[in-house]
C-alpha cells in the first residue's frame, strides 16, 4: 500500500467530510485422515533396524527444550534387540538435558539397554553437507542393519530455503547439500535404496523437489507440506510401533508416524492445520514426467500470451492451498499444493493437469490433514507468490527442480524467456540442462501501475465498485479491499489491513464492496489482518501482535459453514532466518497481548507507514474472542487493491465511509 497516496487524498477527504456535515447530510477425524489402509508386513520380524536421528537443536532447543522433550519421548519407548536409534545432536547454543553437551557434536545410541554416549566430537556446523555426510558415514562404518531410517529434526523452510538451521553458524542445509551428502556415502540405487524411510520432523518439506532429490536413496519419504506445530512427531508412539512390529515396511512405518503425530497434535490441541504424508519414492519417475509436462504446457501457453496466461494461473494459485503464509506479515516460503493447483488449472492446462493429479495420488500412499488444510494432496512445489528475484534464484539452483518450471517462473518474474526455454518448447532432451541464465534486466509484462487510482463508482444502493475491462483483467490475479481509519483529532491514519471480502464477478470484471460497518476484532479491539489462504470452506488470516512482549503472528481461521472464527495459535515472526517457526503457541490465561497496526500522521512528513502498538490487554480465564464487530462511529477510507501475477500491486481511488452512531453508513466519493 502506497503511504503517500493516503496523504495525497487526505485534503480531499477533509473537504468531503466537511461538505457532508455542512449539507446535513471440532474436528471429525474421519474427514481429515486419509481413508484407513492396511499395509502388509514386508520383512522378517527378526530383521534389524537402525534409525538415524539428525537433531539440529537450534533455537527450538535453546529457547524451550523442544529437542530434549522429543529425546525423552524416545526414552519412553522400550526397544527390542533388533531396533536401535543412532543420534547426532548439535546446532543449539544451549541444551536442556544432562546428556547433550553444548558446543560439541554429540553421538548417542539408544537401544534395549538405554541411552549411551558414543563420542563427543568437536563442534560442527549442522547446516553443512560435510557434517551430514560425516554422520551418514559414521553410521555406515560402525553399525550394520537390515533396514535403515533417517530422520531430520529442526526448522524447515521449503524448497528454496532448505532445512536444519544451525543457530550458532546461521547456516542451513540446502536441498542440493542433502542430495550431495547422501550421494557421497551411498550409491544411488532406485532398485535397492539404502534407506527404507527418510523423514523430516521439520516444517514445509513435503516438496516435489526434495522427493525428487531423494529418489534412489530411500523407498519412502515422510514430511509435512505445512508448518508443523512445536510438539512435532510423537517418538514414543512411532518407535513403539516399530518395536512391536519390526516386520513392517516403510509404508507401514510411515503410517505409524502420521497417526501418532496426529494423535499427539490432538492431545496438544494443535491439529487444526497439520499435514503429514508418506510418499512412495519409486513413483518419482512417473511424477517427474507428469510435472515436467505440466510445466512445459504452461511454458508454451505463456509464450503465446503471457498476460492472459499468468493472470489466470495466478488466480488459480491464489485459491490453491499454499503453505507458510505467503504474506508480508507471515513471510514468503512460496510453496503450493501441486495437485490443488492442477485441479484448479484443468481448463487452463487441459493436456497435463489430470496426469499430474493422478501421479501425485499414486505417489502419496498415506497422509493426514487437519480441518484447515483439507485440500492438501501430500506433495507441494514451488510457486513464486513473493514475485521476487531472490527466491527464484534459490529455486533455480536446485538440481531436482524441473527446467520447465524454472523457465516458466523466470518468464513470470523477469518478463522474458531464458534461452534454455527453447529446449523445453522444442521438446528436446533437457536432462543435461538444469541451470537458467540470469538476465541483465527486466521486461514489464504486467503494467499494474496503469490501474493506480482506478475510478470508483457507486451503484443505486451506494455500494462502491470498480469495473475493469478485458485488458485490465489480463494483468490482475487477485482483488482485495483495504480499510483505514482516519482519526483527525489524534492526527493519525491507521491502516487496518486487507481482506478478500469483495463481491467479485470475474467474468464481468466488476468488484463491489461488502463493507457493513464491521471489522475483525480481538476482544473488541480492531486488528490488522492479511489473508493467507482463501479456500472454499474457510479463510485463514495472519494478525500481527506482541504476545508477552514478543513479536508474533496470530493465526486465525474463519469457517464459512459455521460462520465463526477460531484462534489457532501464534508463531514468532522470523525475519532473518527464513525458517518457519515450528512453535505454535496456544494462548492462555494471563498472556499479555498488544495489537499491532501500521500508521502515519496526517500532518507530519511521514514517507511510509510505521508499525505502531495500539491496544494492550490481558487474556482472562477463557481464550480471547475473535469476531466481526462494529467499528463504531467515525471516518474510514476504503479502496480496492489489485495484485498482478508477479505480486506487484496498485490501488483504486478511495471512497469515504462515514459510520454514524446508529450504525448507518454514508458513502462519499472523494473525487466528487
Amino acid at each position: 500500500m502506497n503511504p503517500q497516496k493516503f496523504l495525497k487524498i487526505f485534503c480531499t477527504f477533509v473537504f468531503a467530510v466537511c461538505a457532508f456535515f455542512i449539507s446535513g447530510c471440532d474436528l471429525d477425524d474421519e474427514d481429515d485422515v486419509k481413508e484407513k489402509v492396511t499395509f502388509a508386513d514386508a520383512y522378517d520380524p527378526n530383521d534389524t533396524w537402525l534409525v538415524y536421528w539428525y537433531i539440529c537443536g537450534s533455537d527450538l532447543e535453546s529457547d524451550g527444550g523442544a529437542a530434549s522433550e522429543d529425546i525423552q519421548e524416545m526414552l519412553n519407548a522400550n526397544l527390542p534387540d533388533n531396533v536401535k536409534v543412532l543420534i547426532q545432536a548439535g546446532g543449539a547454543n544451549q541444551w536442556h538435558n544432562a546428556v547433550v553437551k553444548s558446543g560439541k557434536t554429540n553421538l548417542l545410541l539408544y537401544d534395549k539397554d538405554g541411552l549411551h554416549e558414543l563420542e563427543t566430537q568437536p563442534d560442527a556446523n549442522m547446516g553443512a553437507a560435510e557434517t551430514l555426510a560425516g554422520f551418514l558415514q559414521y553410521g555406515k562404518d560402525n553399525f550394520q542393519a537390515d533396514h535403515k531410517v533417517f530422520i531430520f529434526w529442526d526448522h524447515g523452510g521449503g524448497s528454496a530455503f532448505g532445512l536444519c538451521f544451525d543457530e550458532r553458524t546461521d547456516d542451513s542445509l540446502s536441498l542440493n547439500e542433502v542430495h550431495d551428502a547422501f550421494a557421497s556415502v551411498y550409491n544411488n540405487s532406485p532398485e535397492n535404496p539404502p534407506f527404507e524411510v527418510i523423514g523430516f520432523d521439520t516444517c514445509l518439506m513435503a516438496t516435489y523437489e526434495l522427493a525428487n532429490d531423494l529418489y534412489g536413496f530411500a523407498k519412502y519419504m515422510v514430511a509435512s507440506e505445512e508448518v508443523e506445530p512445536g510438539n512435532g512427531w510423537e517418538y514414543t508412539g512411532m518407535l513403539t510401533a516399530l518395536a512391536e512390529n519390526p516386520a513392517m515396511g516403510g509404508d507401514g512405518l510411515g503410517q505409524s508416524i502420521c497417526d501418532t503425530y496426529y494423535q499427539g497434535c490432538e492431545d496438544a490441541w494443535t491439529e487444526d492445520s497439520v499435514t503429514l504424508s508418506v510418499i512412495d519414492l519409486s513413483k518419482i519417475p512417473q511424477l517427474r514426467q507428469a510435472y515436467e509436462n505440466f510445466g512445459a504446457e504452461a511454458l508454451k501457453l505463456s509464450a503465446e500470451n503471457p498476460k492472459k496466461f499468468f493472470s489466470n494461473l495466478g488466480r488459480h494459485a491464489k485459491r490453491s492451498e499454499n503453505y507458510g503464509g505467503n504474506t508480508r506479515e507471515s513471510g514468503y516460503y512460496d510453496m503450493i499444493d501441486l495437485a490443488d493447483l492442477a485441479k484448479k488449472s484443468k481448463e487452463l492446462l487441459p493436456q497435463t493437469s489430470e496426469n499430474l493429479i493422478n501421479a501425485i495420488d499414486d505417489a502419496v500412499v498415506y497422509k493426514i490433514n487437519g480441518e484447515y488444510r483439507d485440500q492438501g494432496s501430500g506433495i507441494s512445489g514451488f510457486y513464486p507468490y513473493d514475485g521476487g528475484e531472490q527466491m527464484l534464484s534459490m529455486y533455480s539452483q536446485i538440481y531436482s527442480a524441473p527446467l520447465a518450471q524454472k523457465c516458466l517462473y523466470h518468464h513470470l518474474i523477469y518478463g522474458v524467456m531464458p534461452p534454455e526455454a527453447e529446449k523445453v518448447l522444442q521438446n528436446a532432451a533437457i536432462q543435461e540442462v538444469q541451470s537458467v541464465s540470469q538476465p541483465s534486466g527486466k521486461k514489464q509484462i504486467f503494467n499494474i501501475a496503469d490501474l493506480e487510482d482506478t475510478k470508483i463508482k457507486l451503484d443505486k444502493n451506494y455500494n462502491a465498485y470498480v469495473k475493469l475491462n478485458s485488458a485490465q483483467m489480463d494483468i490482475v490475479s487477485s482483488v482485495h479491499c483495504i480499510l483505514a481509519y482516519v482519526d483527525v483529532e489524534n492526527d493519525i491514519i491507521l491502516y487496518l489491513g486487507s481482506d478478500s471480502n469483495v463481491d467479485a464477478d470475474w467474468d464481468k470484471g466488476i468488484f463491489k464492496d461488502n463493507f457493513d460497518g464491521t471489522w475483525m476484532m480481538l476482544e473488541g479491539y480492531p486488528v490488522y489482518v492479511e489473508v493467507t489462504a482463501d479456500e472454499e470452506d474457510y479463510i485463514l488470516y495472519s494478525v500481527p501482535i506482541k504476545l508477552n512482549g514478543v513479536r508474533c503472528n496470530l493465526e486465525i481461521a474463519y469457517n464459512y459453514d459455521e460462520k465463526n472464527y477460531k484462534i489457532l495459535g501464534a508463531r514468532r515472526k522470523y525475519d532473518d532466518k527464513k525458517m518457519a517457526d515450528k512453535n505454535l503457541i496456544k494462548l492462555k490465561s494471563g498472556d499479555k497481548i498488544t495489537t499491532l497496526h501500521y500508521g502515519m500522521t496526517i500532518s507530519g512528513n511521514d514517507t511510509d507507514f510505521t508499525e505502531v502498538e495500539v491496544d494492550t490487554f490481558t487474556v482472562g480465564n477463557k481464550q480471547p474472542v475473535f469476531a466481526d464487530e462494529s467499528v463504531g462511529s467515525g471516518e474510514y477510507l476504503y479502496c480496492f487493491e489489485f495484485v498482478a501475477p508477479n505480486n506487484e500491486t496498485a490501488t483504486s481511488e478511495f471512497v469515504n465511509f462515514t459510520v454514524k452512531d446508529d450504525g448507518s453508513i454514508t458513502t462519499t466519493k472523494l473525487t466528487d
